[in-house]
């Protein structure tokens, strides 16, 4: 599957924003962003034109996208299956993009990433109710157990992510972990409230409703 291989550090430029892409380091002063690169990619310039309203919405939308580690085609059909959805679309497509596999992993604390959980759950590490699962957009259910496998337990990167889960305690109230057993359950379906992400998902709505 095609996937972005590039600088991560270029797209938190991109978007102004720490996106997350190297999990905790992303807040440490070592960040592009929060050094001497305050600007885009390119050419530092003097003066910026004024952003379109339809760019606006671009930026929140590459924003939402890129923390996700997702494409054009897979994000979009997030987005339709949101809007088929009862209750509001932007909430809708925040629950769901909360719900993929990887992410659920990240935010257990077994990785300090999702494109460290994405690994994981491709390498074959991760378990869904039992069952190895090895697709990172598997949308998990409420009530899903998910655990580390056997083979993986005692690995010194999962170690190191979940201590740095202990220190931040930033593990969301929609799941509950054992860090013991290496495993978590989902006790209730993601809503708006449980993402802290600074997001817009109204000016994707928007975008995406042209």
């Amino acid at each position: 599957m095609a996937k972005y291989t590039g600088p991560k550090c270029k797209l938190c430029r991109r978007e102004m924003t720490a996106l997350m892409l190297k999990g905790q380091r992303c807040l440490t002063d070592k960040c592009p962003i929060k050094g001497k690169k305050k600007y885009p990619p390119g050419p530092p310039r003097k003066r910026r034109a004024k952003m379109s309203d339809y760019a606006i919405q671009l930026r929140e939308k590459q924003k939402v996208k890129r923390s996700y580690g997702m494409l054009e085609k897979q994000f979009r059909n997030m987005f339709k299956r949101a809007s088929q959805m009862k209750g509001v679309t932007g909430d809708n497509l925040l629950s769901l993009l909360e719900r993929r596999l990887d992410n659920v992993i990240y935010r257990m604390g077994f990785a300090s990433s999702r494109m460290q959980a994405r690994q994981l759950v491709q390498h074959r590490h991760v378990m869904v109710n039992g069952h190895v699962v090895d697709i990172s957009s598997f949308r998990v259910k409420e009530g899903a157990v998910v655990a580390i496998t056997e083979k993986f337990n005692k690995n010194a990167v999962l170690e190191d992510s979940i201590k740095l889960a202990k220190a931040v305690d930033s593990v969301p109230e929609w799941v509950e972990v054992d860090f013991e057993k290496k495993e978590g359950k989902v006790v209730r379906l993601p809503v708006r409230a449980d993402i802290v992400d600074s997001f817009n998902e109204q000016l994707i709505v928007e975008l995406y409703s042209k």
